[in-house]
């Protein structure tokens, strides 16, 4: 696939009101970067206080304390980085996150940036032929080799082509030698032998153009209109890296080919080998197969590009009918020119701290019905390689444009004017010193493909890559010294009215305004002239729970298979614990009981269904919800409630250091919600905002009609309408909330991750011991809720770009309870979508990819459901059915391939493999589901999981795809645009 780097971001409005711990993280894995200052600290400041922090800092790198500013970040010991004759260059680091995986990566520092005039979009499409045939790897061999080790199309290979580079990606299982083998042979193909047949370019044409057709939309029309203004009098202006459909459908393949050989050379390239191997093994492999090769005489040079900078500010304003919400944002573009030196890593803290207390001032904001945002921003974001920009950005509501501008503006200059009080500060430096802690902690876990992202930068952008330990020692050193005067000086270096643009995207349609430019520009200037004034940030310092619960003990204990402890509490509560090794900072947690919304009548179910978001919002016991976050400040700990059709609970994670804040998260949730009008008008408002202009998007009409039909229109499936806001309640919310969540008599919760039993057990007799029982017994009810399993199907035409999207959904009575009939139901859809991809895309050039969805539910009663998916030429829409259903048959009749069920296997293995070794959510979920269903509570499908997979013959998959793919009963739903 393409990549485009990010131009706005904003995080989900309800997000903003979120109660989770603020922790911030410094580390050089991101993209907010860039400082335009390398200032000091600001001698009229007081002494900075001394950070408590339990890292044992005589363990640390002791360079990282010693050298001086001006010093550029070393390269960590533990990566190994050289470079060949012929300039290319490699990483590589030995990592044991995932066991048995290597995560590899060929880098070439070629993107669409480079294209000629008539090139336009084929750096991008020899990306994917890359996957259609080389020297070694015959047409898709190479997509074949990789499903037979379990790899699959996405998570296991890959590649992105973005502006600037090219990267291909591969995950190989370490466990045999061969397979490593290999995967450096894939990579030393795709330097240099690509066949680039003729005929297989052909085909790929219709595969790339459904990749053009299915980033057509609302966001392709803005972007078109808004990135030659961003981007005003840049080359990146006009080489999107997909190209156009023109060019894609009449290239001359000599052109592709041309590029190949002007631009895949090895000074323009590295390789990247992050996982659990041998590393003088892997550097050999390296060696062999990459040093040997050689450069074109006379190679084109490889320009760079920028982006000019203009003294003026600009106006990138965009309406259209298919935009849900309106947005606008200021970017204050700036060269993008890192400093890595010791004093550069220093000056990006000191702009973290900056964005991160004006973000917490943004979110602070947003919990007032007044507010004039849903949501806004503050941060710095690379545009394209050289540029990068500052940006403020809010979302609105209708015709709120000016208004949120103006407090965009305001808050910048009261900061400017006053700066950030010492309470923000102080928070900030404890967040960011917990958030150091875990960085420290989680020093063996982190991902081989987060150092792959690493590396990857490195190479293109000169990143520095020091290591985990040296920057949780540079963060150690820095942070005490740095001053709130010079946190001050940021937003002044940043906010400028030269070489700005500013950036509305809004719906198109009546009784919305389009601003001008010069009402915009008089917005800015009218900003400058509000008065502003210093806020008060102060902090309820009360305890989270001023008198304990007394609490209830364990009254029976109880050791399962596969390390599980079951605890029954007096009270009747029963509580599982899993303690695991695989992160040394995480524990994990859910809770429910049996009941959710399908105990409450259909005239309670809108107050019932909208109860937590409109409570859990609003604080907990004496604390509002500013007041709350502010108390979690520095805390690793967060707990959500749910009401879900057939069951309540809770669910939350903490790191060990946190684990009472947990608890007592745990009990508040469930005994002290606080139902607060001004939050609850805030939701309110933005949910209004937001469901005023829902249906505007095609796809959304698409799942509505879906569901109504799928679900014949139930009450409870409908979705959420502007109608149904209004019969929203807080008080009938907050009673069913309680009435729900408040009495735990036949609540099950379980703990997953590094737990001492020890320490959790009196916190659980504590808490979860002090929660209310009264001893009813209740299960949830049959609301009447089925899928519709007769032959229907639905043509919604929606939508203005030539795109249509099918939808088909088989479903019917299945045997949940049986984990081989699971496992038999998985593979059937995992070989069904490989073999609609060989025939949909790779044969027929028709869609650029198929997704077959299984899923099992026991409630309300034991059914499968199957949804296939493709998006396609709304002409081509009925001919690409037919020909999923021909295969569908063929299957029925002759059952699937040998190497099929083989490879499918594999990869079930191959996850499973990952999951039970390394995520504590796997276990929580698989555990929590064994308890909720009540057919085997514990561990033992879990442990027995594997072994199931491995015994699935074909006879069973065959027998599967004629009993859940009948033809007679499934409901398609094809989307085509309104003019068709």
């Amino acid at each position: 696939m393409f990549k485009l780097k990010p131009i706005a971001q904003l995080t989900t409005l309800l997000a903003f009101l979120g109660l989770g711990t603020t922790v911030l993280v410094h580390s050089q894995q991101r993209e907010q970067t860039t400082p335009l200052t390398t200032s000091t600290a600001a001698t009229q400041s007081p002494a900075p206080a001394a950070i408590s922090s339990t890292i044992p800092v005589a363990q640390l790198p002791q360079a990282a304390f010693t050298l001086g500013l001006d010093q550029p970040t070393p390269v960590s010991p533990e990566i190994t980085v050289g470079e060949f004759a012929n300039g290319l260059k490699y990483y590589i680091q030995q990592n044991q996150e995932p066991v048995n995986r290597a995560e590899l990566r060929l880098v070439v520092n070629v993107g669409s940036i480079l294209e000629n005039d008539n090139q336009v979009g084929l750096a991008h499409f020899l990306e994917h032929m890359a996957f259609n045939g080389t020297t070694n790897f015959q047409k898709h061999d190479i997509i074949t080799f990789m499903e037979s080790i379990g790899m699959k199309m996405g998570p296991g290979i890959n590649a992105s082509t973005s502006f600037d580079e090219t990267i291909y990606q591969l995950q190989v299982p370490t466990d045999n030698p061969a397979n490593l083998q290999t995967a450096f042979k894939i990579m030393q193909d795709w330097t240099n032998a690509l066949t680039l047949d003729s005929s297989e370019i052909d085909l790929e044409r219709g595969v790339v153009i459904e990749e053009w057709r299915q980033g057509q939309g609302a966001g392709s029309r803005i972007r078109d209109k808004q990135l030659p203004i961003i981007l005003k009098d840049s080359r990146y202006a006009t080489r999107l890296p997909i190209g156009t459909k023109e060019n894609i459908e009449s290239f001359d393949a000599d052109l592709v080919r041309q590029f190949y050989k002007d631009w895949y050379r090895p000074e323009l390239m590295a390789v990247v080998a992050i996982g659990d191997f041998d590393k003088a093994t892997v550097e050999q492999l390296i060696k062999d197969n990459f040093a040997h090769l050689t450069n074109a005489p006379n190679a084109r040079p490889r320009e760079q590009f920028g982006v000019p900078a203009h003294p003026e500010t600009l106006f990138a304003i965009t309406a259209d009918p298919e935009v849900p919400t309106t947005q606008v944002g200021l970017y204050h573009k700036y060269p993008d020119q890192e400093d890595w030196t010791l004093g550069g890593y220093r000056q990006r803290m000191v702009e973290q701290i900056y964005n991160s207390m004006l973000n917490l001032r943004f979110q602070e904001m947003v919990r007032k019905p007044d507010a004039p945002f849903f949501g806004a921003q503050s941060g710095n974001s690379s545009i394209v390689k050289g540029a990068g920009a500052y940006v403020l950005s809010a979302a609105v509501k209708e015709n709120g444009i000016d208004p949120a501008l103006t407090a965009l503006l305001v808050e910048a200059n009261r900061v400017a004017s006053f700066g950030f009080t010492q309470p923000e500060f102080e928070r900030v430096k404890t967040a960011m010193t917990r958030g150091i802690e875990r960085q420290y902690a989680n020093r063996e876990e982190r991902s081989s493909a987060s150092y792959a992202a690493e590396m990857i930068r490195a190479y293109l952008t000169n990143e520095s890559i020091p290591g985990n330990e040296f920057e949780v020692a540079l963060q150690t050193r820095f942070l005490p010294t740095i001053t709130l005067d010079e946190v001050n000086q940021v937003g002044k270096n940043w906010i400028k009215p030269t070489n700005r643009v500013v950036v509305v995207t809004m719906p198109q349609k009546d009784g919305i305004r389009v601003p001008t430019a010069a009402e915009l520009q008089l917005v800015i200037d009218n900003a400058a002239n509000v008065p502003v004034q210093q806020i008060n940030t102060t902090t309820n310092d009360a305890p989270l729970i001023s008198n304990l619960p007394q609490g209830s003990p364990v009254a029976q204990t109880r050791e399962l298979e596969g390390g599980l402890t079951e605890w029954t509490l007096a009270n009747g509560i029963k509580v599982v614990v899993k303690p695991t090794d695989f992160k040394d900072d995480e524990i994990v947690f859910a809770g429910s009981s049996p009941g959710g919304t399908s105990l409450l009548d259909d005239a309670d179910w809108i107050p019932g269904s909208t109860a937590v978001t409109m409570i859990a919002s609003g604080g907990l016991g004496a604390f509002n919800a500013t007041d709350l976050q502010r108390k979690l400040t520095g805390k690793v700990a967060s707990v959500a409630a749910f009401i879900g059709t057939y069951e309540e609970g809770v669910r939350g994670s903490s790191a060990p250091a946190d684990l009472e804040t947990m608890m007592q998260l745990l009990y508040l949730r469930m005994t002290q919600p606080r139902a607060d009008q001004d939050i609850y008008q805030v939701i309110k408002n933005q949910l209004s905002n937001s469901l005023k202009n829902r249906d505007s998007n095609p796809g959304t009409a698409m799942s509505d009609a879906f569901g109504r039909i799928y679900f014949a229109d139930h009450l409870r499936t409908r979705p959420f309408t502007l109608a149904q806001l209004d019969q929203t309640d807080l008080q009938k919310s907050l009673n069913i909330y309680q009435e729900r969540l408040g009495d735990a008599t036949d609540a099950t919760f379980v703990f997953v991750g590094k737990i001492d039993l020890n320490t959790l057990k009196p916190l659980v007799e504590t808490y979860i011991g002090g929660l209310p029982v009264s001893g009813r017994k209740e299960t949830w009810r049959d609301v009447g809720i089925r899928p519709n399993t007769a032959l229907h199907t639905e043509l919604v035409k929606k939508g203005l770009e030539p795109q249509s999207r099918t939808r088909i959904a088989f479903s019917g009575d299945y045997d949940a309870g049986n984990q081989y009939q699971r496992a038999v139901l998985v593979i059937t859809a995992d070989i069904l979508q490989t073999r609609l991809r060989e025939v949909l895309r790779e044969q027929l050039s028709g869609t650029y990819g198929v997704s077959v969805s299984p899923g099992m539910n026991l409630k309300p009663f034991p059914n499968y459901q199957l949804q296939i998916e493709f998006a396609s030429d709304p002409a081509r829409a009925d001919e690409l059915t037919t020909a999923l259903f021909a295969e569908l048959e063929k299957i029925k009749a002759s059952g699937p391939k040998v190497e099929e069920l083989a490879t499918s296997i594999q990869t079930l293995l191959r996850a499973y493999e990952t999951n039970v070794t390394e995520n504590n959510g796997y276990w929580l979920g698989s555990i929590m589901d064994s308890y909720s269903s009540g057919i085997r509570p514990g561990a033992a499908d879990i442990l027995s999981y594997g072994d199931t997979v491995k015994t699935v013959t074909l006879a069973d998959v065959q027998r599967a795809f004629q009993l859940y793919f009948p033809s007679d009963k499934y409901l398609r739903v094809t989307l085509l645009p309104e003019n068709q």
